[in-house]
């Protein structure tokens, strides 16, 4: 039996271990299983020294933000903002975590529709929309503030003047951007600048009332282009009605396709949404320039008028730039950050995420943006964990992303979990709503697992005090019924082995049952042993005698069997320590008392009927108890004949110490002298008990060791 309970310990184990090594294989991605060999970075990072913390200083600081949020979930405050938080630790880092925060903040304060489930929400056109105005917006502002810096650092060239506003600044902008004519642009010029020039930068500045300004002092060399614009500028979306954009197309393709004037050509491009194939390389030579100009000609209302390459999604944009271009596109090693703000300014956070996670040195943004989201409702888990860190799911629209959530944090905390468990268990408590494949809570799972890893028992879960009392841990910050918690941990310690610690866990949770059944299984195999300090057997035997204390002052019982086994073990303790100290009339006095073997002929039926609702706990000792007992007999018998000095020598020891042993059940075991027994007042007597001994151990429906029965026989002969 003990082998098979250690066996299914080891499967459990096992199964723990090949799920560890899946999500470290599938969390890169789409080639998880291609074994060739690079210098691919390590999810789980470089472990420091032990007992000094994993986390590096931004870690640390996240790692603060989230406890500052946490602490105000679990006391029932206000939700807080979590963008607003991580945004916080921007300010002690660089440029590029400042603006991705930004960006983070502008992308998600968007009116969510109610929805079932985060699909239908990301997947709702006005959502949707949504997203692109709020990009469009964030590019428009960063710009802005792009050409303020451009014009304060070269004021001399830019020559800032007039009234304050866009059309000022843009003006001083394209002193510097464009200090010599360019040839091939039309329709004259606004205060000594380029007319389509002023519009197209007022416009990417986001500024529609600036560029207005300048289509009025413009507007006899434009044409029809005013009427457009005006409809343009206070339509809803920034979308034409299909007449005028038919119109305008139709002028487009007619008369302005070949234009020489590549600002003319993008302003058209833009307010008609045409001509999508042209990507406007001359004046939108930037990333940002880039994305900005193709948001603005991305469409969502199909009007079956639009012919191809006039019609953008912003599925299709989506799939042009996370698959047709891709990472080598945009040399993500160089600048990960433009490739994470294309993914994302085009909504695709999934993608955005994971490729940020696979940077070393980025990846504890990458988490922060994900828990922002998931806390927002916006972000795609994947529904099963044994999902790539990045897939597609059969049923979702084409192009849709989902993460595999769960897995992204236990990856990112599995750095730090052993050296900073506190921190780990903040993150954990991200998942207090999440299930595993089995419908396990994967708060409690991951509780469970930290706690095993890091030995910290008493740090997280609690200490029990000397009068019963349990001292709060770190997980009464997270739950008031910590209770399931300390049993699911004690319940994993098992499966591993760790009885011990699992009897201390199921202590500290009020089960004295499993407290007791555990105990009696690691007091079986050590009761015939010589108890020595700082021994096995000690440290048991002082945790056994401490419990057993605690209960009886308490009142506290487990089932009768359990009970009675373990207080059975706990008297034969005692009667081994009493052997083995050589105090054999004393040691006799407690095996006479607890009527486990026959000390005479006629008592021997009735203890092998007995034998039978002994547990297994009790039966393994059987051998070396039989032994003990004889050897005391043999003992007396020597010194009744002189044969040994008048003080009792410390008799030999009997047995080897055992292995491990299983364990069940025992019946109450009461003191006082049995009627069967009498005082060994001669050798006749003593010889009988030995003899009911041996009848006794040939009668039991149990097997002992051959060497047990010949050695018991061996001391009843020489008593002959």
């Amino acid at each position: 039996m003990a082998e098979e309970y250690h066996r299914e310990s080891m499967l459990v184990e096992w199964e723990q271990v090949k799920q560890r090594i899946l999500h470290t294989l599938l969390a890169s991605g789409e080639d998880a299983l291609d074994f060739t060999q690079e210098n691919e970075p390590s999810y789980t990072g470089e472990l420091g020294p032990p007992g000094r913390s994993s986390l590096d200083s931004m870690e640390m600081v996240y790692a603060r933000q989230i406890y500052i949020y946490n602490e105000k979930i679990v006391n029932g405050h206000l939700q807080p903002n979590l963008v607003d938080l991580c945004a916080a630790v921007a300010e002690l880092d660089d440029k590029n975590i400042s603006e991705m925060w930004a960006m983070v903040k502008q992308m998600t304060d968007v009116t969510l529709v109610p929805a079932s489930d985060a699909l239908k929400v990301r997947t709702n056109m006005e959502v949707r929309m949504e997203f692109v105005r709020q990009a469009l917006q964030y590019l428009e502002q960063s710009y802005k503030n792009y050409t303020f810096v451009t014009v304060f650092g070269n004021l001399h060239q830019a020559q800032l003047g007039g009234v304050p506003g866009t059309f000022q600044l843009v003006c001083s902008f394209l002193n510097i951007k464009l200090p010599a004519p360019v040839p091939g642009l039309q329709d004259g010029e606004v205060e000594g600048r380029p007319v389509w020039a002023l519009i197209y930068y007022c416009m990417r500045c986001g500024d529609l009332t600036a560029a207005m300004h300048v289509v009025k002092r413009a507007q006899h060399q434009l044409g029809e282009f005013k009427t457009w614009f005006q409809e343009y500028m206070h339509s809803k979306d920034r979308r034409l009605s299909p007449a005028t954009e038919n119109k305008l197309r139709l002028h487009y393709r007619r008369a302005l396709r070949n234009n020489t004037d590549p600002y003319k050509r993008a302003v058209y491009c833009i307010i008609g949404r045409c001509d999508i194939t042209d990507n406007q390389s001359e004046v939108a030579d930037k990333t940002e320039d880039y994305l900005w100009l193709k948001l603005n000609q991305v469409c969502f209302d199909d009007d079956g008028a639009s012919s191809p390459q006039d019609r953008l999604t912003l599925s299709q944009f989506q799939k042009q730039l996370l698959e047709d271009y891709g990472e080598s596109h945009f040399a993500v090693n160089q600048q990960p950050f433009l490739y994470f703000q294309v993914l994302f300014l085009t909504a695709q956070f999934e993608a955005a995420i994971a490729f940020l996670f696979r940077m070393e040195r980025l990846r504890c943004h990458a988490v922060h943006v994900a828990l922002v989201m998931f806390e927002l409702k916006l972000l795609l888990k994947s529904s099963g964990q044994s999902a790539q860190l990045l897939s597609h799911e059969a049923g979702d629209p084409p192009g849709v992303r989902r993460l595999n959530f769960v897995r992204l944090l236990m990856l990112y905390t599995r750095k730090f979990e052993s050296t900073d468990p506190r921190e780990a268990l903040q993150y954990f408590y991200f998942l207090r709503n999440e299930k595993d494949s089995q419908g396990e809570n994967m708060f409690l799972r991951c509780v469970s697992e930290i706690v095993i890893e890091s030995r910290e028992f008493d740090m997280i879960l609690g200490k029990l005090e000397n009068d019963g009392s349990r001292k709060p841990g770190v997980i009464d910050k997270f739950t008031s019924d910590t209770k399931p918690i300390i049993n699911k941990v004690a319940s994993a310690a098992e499966n591993k082995g760790l009885f011990e610690e699992a009897a201390k866990l199921y202590d500290l949770a009020k089960n004295p049952d499993k407290v007791l059944e555990l105990m009696n299984k690691l007091l079986s195999p050590v009761i015939p042993q010589i108890s020595t300090p700082q021994s096995n057997k000690e440290r048991l035997k002082n945790m056994a005698h401490s419990i057993a204390e605690r209960y009886k002052a308490q009142g506290i019982s487990a089932k009768k069997s359990i009970d009675s086994t373990f207080y059975l073990l706990l008297d034969l303790i005692t009667f081994f320590d009493e052997y083995h100290a050589g105090h054999v009339d004393r040691a006799f006095d407690i095996i006479e008392r607890l009527k486990l073997v026959p000390l005479s002929q006629d008592c021997v039926e009735e203890r092998v009927a007995a034998f039978r609702n002994f547990s297994d706990e009790i039966r393994h000792n059987l051998s070396e108890v039989l032994l003990a007992t004889m050897n005391i007999l043999f003992t007396q018998y020597k010194r009744m004949k002189g044969t040994s000095p008048t003080t009792p020598t410390r008799p030999q020891r009997v047995m080897e110490d055992r292995d491990s042993a299983e364990i069940a059940v025992s019946p109450d075991c009461s003191a006082g002298n049995h009627g069967c027994n009498n005082s060994p007042d001669s050798d006749a007597h003593l010889r009988s008990q030995a003899r009911a001994l041996i009848t006794f151990a040939g009668m039991i429906p149990y097997r002992t060791s051959g060497d047990t029965n010949a050695r018991l026989v061996q001391m009843e002969v020489l008593m002959n």
